[in-house]
């Protein structure tokens, strides 16, 4: 009963966001768990590739960019169309910034929130679109800077679109909730991708990041996967407007 209650057989997932890092590592976990998944990203070599890299043939990929409100519902629409419905929807689209905030200019700010915050706004509505007449499972990829101002890095902008996608979340779990839709966030610490080393001194990941995490280390893309597998699932069916922090106790102190 209980690992019936974790399989995700023939369930239509799109997962934005998902050619690389903790997107990649989601894909993997969806369709281990027996999901269709649609891969869908702006990175169309690396998101080819990392469709054909799966052999059940049940992984696929299409270009979306999250922040065109247009092509997002033409692409969700031509989803529904193809596979017959959309079950699963996973926003793992987003970029970072460190920039001193006495530094940053208007179009970075408005970009990163644009991604990160507007993006995932654009895609959990037009699931929802897909999902209201069957319910569906909405994971957002927040993170702990949502929660907290993280040091020693400077990322205004990250840690505001972050803490707007964890609102976002809870507001739109009691909007859908009558729909048979859950809307959760994932809020991940710090994590082994490349996004997260972008731009960042080599000294910080020991020094700051691993040194400040009770567990002592950084988490794997795949630790992230597997619980939004799980909140994806029918295992988490009383779960709604809930953000689960997953940083190694970082938080906790």
């Amino acid at each position: 009963m209980y690992r019936q209650r974790l399989e995700l057989t023939d369930r239509v997932a799109v997962v934005t966001g998902g050619s690389r890092g903790i997107g990649l590592a989601v894909v993997t976990a969806l369709e281990e768990f027996g999901a269709i998944v649609v891969i869908a990203d702006v990175l169309d070599e690396a998101g080819t590739a990392a469709a054909a890299s799966f052999e059940s043939g049940r992984v696929s990929y299409v270009h979306l960019d999250v922040t065109d409100a247009a092509e997002v519902e033409r692409v969700f629409a031509e989803v529904a169309a193809r596979r017959g419905s959309v079950d699963i929807l996973v926003t793992s689209a987003g970029i970072a910034n460190h920039q001193p905030s006495l530094e940053l200019e208007r179009e970075t700010w408005d970009r990163v929130l644009a991604v990160n915050a507007t993006g995932t706004f654009w895609c959990a509505r037009e699931a929802a679109r897909h999902m209201q007449e069957r319910g569906g499972s909405i994971v957002a990829i927040g993170s702990m800077s949502g929660e907290l101002a993280n040091a020693p890095q400077r990322q205004a902008a990250y840690n505001a679109s972050k803490g707007a996608v964890h609102l976002a979340v809870k507001s739109l779990a009691i909007e859908f909730a009558e729909r048979g839709i859950r809307v959760n966030a994932v809020a991940p610490g710090y994590v082994g991708t490349e996004l997260t080393k972008e731009g960042v001194p080599t000294d910080w990941w020991d020094d700051c990041w691993v040194r400040r995490t009770p567990m002592g280390r950084l988490g794997a893309p795949e630790e992230i996967g597997s619980l939004v597998a799980f909140l994806a699932s029918d295992a988490a069916s009383y779960m709604t407007g809930s953000v689960v922090l997953i940083d190694g106790g970082y938080s906790a102190w």
